[in-house]
């Protein structure tokens, strides 16, 4: 009785880190498709949330930064599957295009973006920032 106990209880202890890592999935998933679609929409104010604190810190968004945001419009966002990087991070590279609103002039950059998992909070963060928009 006792050894089939031990193995229902190594059974179980085997499936919480299965169980740990879809749920980090999961939570990639979930956080990516909310992100590219607040940069999609053209609300880097709203991608803001997903940018990593201590990125944030030691970067910090001024208001000349969002001025510049607000000067263009998206118009393209294609992103490649994540890849694995390492422990809890992934990169994305992702192709976007944004059009000037005073000009009208469109143009393509890439964006390479960091995401790491957080275990305290269960949540990703771009540690990379914001997307550049004044890369040519």
């Amino acid at each position: 009785m006792r050894f089939l106990i031990v193995i229902v209880i190594a059974a179980l202890c085997s499936g919480c880190g299965t169980i740990a890592a879809q749920s980090e999935q999961q939570e990639l998933q979930v956080t990516l498709i909310a992100y590219a679609n607040a940069i999609r929409w053209g609300s880097f104010e709203d991608g803001l949330k997903y940018i990593d604190p201590q990125t944030l810190k030691d970067h910090p968004v001024t208001e000349l930064d969002l001025e510049r945001y607000r000067q263009v419009r998206v118009t393209g966002y294609n992103e490649q599957p994540a890849v694995a990087a390492g422990p809890h991070e992934v990169t994305q590279t992702v192709q976007i295009s944004v059009v000037n609103n005073n000009t009208q002039a469109e143009r393509t950059f890439v964006d390479r973006q960091v995401w790491r998992y957080d275990e305290h909070s269960k949540h990703w963060h771009n540690v990379s920032g914001l997307p550049d928009i004044t890369r040519r």
